[in-house]
């Protein structure tokens, strides 16, 4: 919520060509309590004085010598200094108020002056203006919490695959539809996949020689999204000897339990001339 003492304190910019009307509407805007309000007699300074101090509400006077009240909104418009313009503009004229509220004026006041109706328009519009720019403070602050907190995830999600690279021979990662995304060893011939994955794969042990049996109870692992933990498997080498591994694998879930993918790690615990 917005206090009346913060609606109050909101800076305030009058434009408009007669001085006798600016004096009156300082002179309401000092009875109400509004003390930043400045003011000019000349329209093509508005932009200008705008840039300078982002003034929470300009009350623009429509009929101007030089440049009108039209004119300047489209000024302010064009110069997007301000994403949330806040403009009532001040007429007699009804066509002027279509045209004014077309080109981004907020509201509009009439002439001859309505005190109850102006303090209302200025009080109403103020409070939207400065709820506005407390929820875009918010949204920046959430979104920078947002991105701090991704950053974390993602160094976090670093530091787990280096580490689980450095306890392992080989780590790979899988996606929900079993594609690989992500490998390092002799992950696919161990499964017995044929593939085309991209990532380069060298000094791997040979696709032949594996145990089936085990070969399909590894795979009903993860395609069961179970986890398993230093499941051992081999395969045979063309001279007879053995080389046998140790997996171990887990499905990976979001903080909503939908299912993302699998990964998981090995090493080899014998040397191929081993038996």
């Amino acid at each position: 919520m917005i206090s009346e003492s913060e609606i109050l304190k909101a800076s305030i910019l009058v434009v408009d060509d007669q001085r006798s009307s600016i004096d009156l509407i300082r002179q309401m805007l000092d009875e109400w309590g509004y003390r930043q309000v400045d003011s000019t007699l000349d329209a093509t300074k508005v932009c200008a004085l705008h840039a300078k101090n982002h003034y929470d509400l300009i009350l623009l006077d429509i009929q101007m010598p030089v440049m009108d009240g039209l004119a300047v909104m489209k000024a302010l418009t064009e110069a997007a200094v301000d994403p949330y313009l806040c403009v009532i503009v001040i007429t007699a004229q009804p066509e002027h108020k279509i045209k004014a509220l077309k080109l981004g004026a907020r509201d509009f006041i009439n002439k001859p002056f309505d005190f109850v109706e102006v303090k209302t328009r200025i009080h109403n519009l103020l409070e939207m203006r400065l709820l506005n720019n407390k929820l875009e403070r918010f949204s920046a602050v959430l979104l920078d919490k947002v991105e701090e907190r991704t950053a974390e995830l993602r160094a976090s999600e670093a530091r787990f695959r280096s580490l689980a690279e450095l306890a392992s021979d080989w780590y790979w990662e899988q996606d929900t539809k079993g594609k690989f995304t992500r490998i390092s060893g002799p992950v696919l011939e161990m499964l017995g996949i044929e593939t085309d994955f991209s990532v380069k794969r060298s000094n791997l042990v040979a696709e032949t020689g594996w145990n089936e049996i085990e070969r399909k109870i590894l795979r009903s692992y993860i395609a069961e999204r179970q986890p398993f933990h230093d499941f051992v498997f081999s395969r045979t080498n063309e001279d007879g000897s053995k080389q046998y591994y140790r997996a171990s694998g887990e499905p990976m879930f979001d903080q909503f339990c939908r299912y993302l993918g699998y990964r998981g790690i090995g090493v080899e615990t014998t040397a191929a001339s081993g038996a």
